[in-house]
C-alpha cells in the first residue's frame, strides 16, 4: 500500500469547519483508491501561489516531510494547473496527484460497463493532455499505483497526436452507445412509464435503498462511488402501481468537469425522471453541504425543477435524538418498516402529479382490472352486485396512456 501526504489550503475568508470536512473527505477518497495517509499538511492562505500552489517556503517544508516519512505520493485537495503540478513534481521527485486525478483514478477502478470504462478513459485523457509537457519525465519512472489506473498506465510522454486520436475514437464509440441508450429512453417515453431516480451525495446509501425498494441486487458497500453504472428496475407502490426506478452515480464536491462532461449521457437518466428521491446521509456532520452540492449539480444538469422527495438515511447511526424533520423522512434503509414508509411517500408524491378517476369495470374484464392496478394508483374498489361490476377509484398519471380513457368515463360514477 502506497504512503501519501495530503495537502490542503484553507482560505481564511471561508468556513473552517467545511474545510475540515473536505480534508476528511480527501482522506476517505485516498483510502478508497488504495493508499494510506502518512500525514496531512495544511496552509492558511487566501490565494494559491500561481507557480507552486502553496509557495516556495511551504513546498520546502513538504519536501522535508516527504523525505522524512518516505512517502510515495502527495495528494492536493484541489485541482492543480498543469504548470503547478509539473513544478511541484520537479521539486519533490515523487508523484503529485490533485483531487481531480484522484477521483478519476477511483472511477477507473470502479467502472464495469463498456460505457462506463469509455467515459472514464475519455475524462482521464482530456485531463492528462494539457499536463504532458514537463510532467511525463517525472511520472515515467515512477511505475504504477494510485493515480495511474486506466490510460495512466501508459507512458505519459506518449505523442499528443496519439492521445487526441484516442479521444476522437472514444467519442465516436460513446456516440454509438449513447444512441443505444437514447433508444431505450425513447421506448420508455413511448410506454409512458413513470420514472424515478435516486440521487444523492456519494455513500449516502442509495444502492442499499434501491435494493430494498426494487428487490434488486445492485452492488452496495460502505465506500465512495460504489455505483458508477446506472441500473434501472421496476418498482411497485403499495397499491400495486408499477414505475421504473434508477440508481445513479453519487455526487461529490468539486466533481471534475471532465467527468461530468464524459458522464453526461449517463447523468441524463436523472433529467428524464418524473420524481427524484434525494438520499441524504443523516449521520454525516456536513450533510447540509452535501445537499447543496447535489442541488447545484442537479441544476447544472437541467434537473433542478423536477419534484423531489427528501430521505434522511442512516438514522440508525445517530445515537442522540435530533430535531423533527419537516421536509422529508428520517429513515434507515435496513428497517423494513421505514422501507414501507418510503414506498407510501413515493406513492403520495406520484399522486401529486396525477388526477383522480372513477370507473365501473364489468366482472368479466379481469385483465383490464389488472391493468388498472399496474398503471394507476387504486385507492378504493367496491363490488356492485346489481350489475356485477367493480367500482374503482384512484389516481392516474397525466402522461399515462389510460389518462384520456379514464377521464372520458368519469361520468360513469353518477350512474352507480
Amino acid at each position: 500500500m502506497e504512503k501519501v501526504i495530503l495537502v490542503g489550503r484553507y482560505d481564511p475568508r471561508s468556513d473552517e469547519t467545511a474545510f475540515s470536512y473536505s480534508m476528511e473527505e480527501l482522506k476517505r477518497l485516498t483510502e478508497t483508491a488504495g493508499a494510506s495517509v502518512a500525514g496531512v499538511l495544511t496552509q492558511t492562505k487566501e490565494k494559491r501561489d500561481p507557480a507552486t500552489y502553496i509557495g516556495s517556503g511551504k513546498l520546502e517544508e513538504l519536501y522535508r516531510l516527504c523525505q522524512e516519512w518516505e512517502v510515495d505520493a502527495v495528494i492536493f485537495n484541489d485541482e492543480l494547473s498543469p504548470s503547478q503540478q509539473a513544478n511541484i513534481a520537479e521539486r519533490l521527485q515523487i508523484k503529485v496527484i490533485d483531487r481531480t486525478q484522484l477521483i478519476l483514478d477511483i472511477f477507473a477502478g470502479r467502472a464495469r460497463s463498456r460505457e462506463g470504462r469509455l467515459q472514464v478513459e475519455l475524462a482521464q485523457l482530456e485531463y492528462l493532455l494539457p499536463r504532458l509537457s514537463g510532467f511525463g519525465h517525472v511520472m515515467s519512472r515512477l511505475g504504477g499505483g494510485i493515480g495511474t489506473r486506466g490510460p495512466g498506465e501508459t507512458q505519459l510522454e506518449t505523442d499528443r497526436r496519439h492521445i487526441r486520436r484516442r479521444i476522437s475514437e472514444i467519442k465516436k464509440q460513446l456516440e454509438a452507445v449513447t444512441r443505444h441508450r437514447d433508444r431505450y429512453r425513447e421506448e420508455r417515453r413511448n410506454k409512458q412509464w413513470f420514472q424515478i431516480a435516486l440521487v444523492g451525495y456519494t455513500n449516502a446509501g442509495k444502492s442499499t435503498l434501491f435494493n430494498r425498494l426494487t428487490e434488486s441486487s445492485a452492488y452496495e458497500e460502505n465506500q465512495l462511488f460504489a455505483t458508477l453504472d446506472p441500473l434501472t428496475r421496476k418498482f411497485r407502490t403499495p397499491s400495486g402501481y408499477t414505475a421504473l426506478m434508477t440508481d445513479t452515480v453519487g455526487f461529490i464536491q468539486h466533481l471534475p468537469t471532465t467527468l461530468i462532461a464524459a458522464f453526461r449521457s449517463t447523468l441524463e437518466e436523472v433529467r428524464e425522471a418524473h420524481l427524484l428521491i434525494h438520499v441524504v446521509d443523516w449521520s454525516h456532520p456536513d450533510r447540509q453541504q452535501h445537499m447543496e452540492t447535489v442541488d447545484k449539480l442537479l441544476n447544472e444538469l437541467g434537473a433542478g425543477t423536477i419534484p423531489q422527495l427528501l430521505l434522511y438515511n442512516k438514522k440508525d447511526k445517530v445515537a442522540h435524538a435530533e430535531a423533527v424533520i419537516v421536509d422529508g423522512l428520517k429513515i434507515s434503509a435496513f428497517d423494513a418498516q421505514d422501507i414501507e414508509k418510503v414506498k407510501m411517500a413515493i406513492e403520495k408524491a406520484m399522486i401529486e402529479q396525477s388526477v383522480p378517476y372513477y370507473i365501473s369495470v364489468p366482472a368479466k374484464e379481469g385483465s383490464f382490472l389488472s391493468r388498472l392496478y399496474e398503471e394507476t394508483i387504486i385507492t378504493e374498489k367496491s363490488w356492485h352486485e346489481s350489475d356485477r361490476t367493480y367500482g374503482v377509484s384512484g389516481f392516474v398519471w397525466k402522461s399515462s396512456p389510460l389518462y384520456a380513457f379514464l377521464n372520458g368515463r368519469e361520468d360513469r360514477h353518477d350512474d352507480q
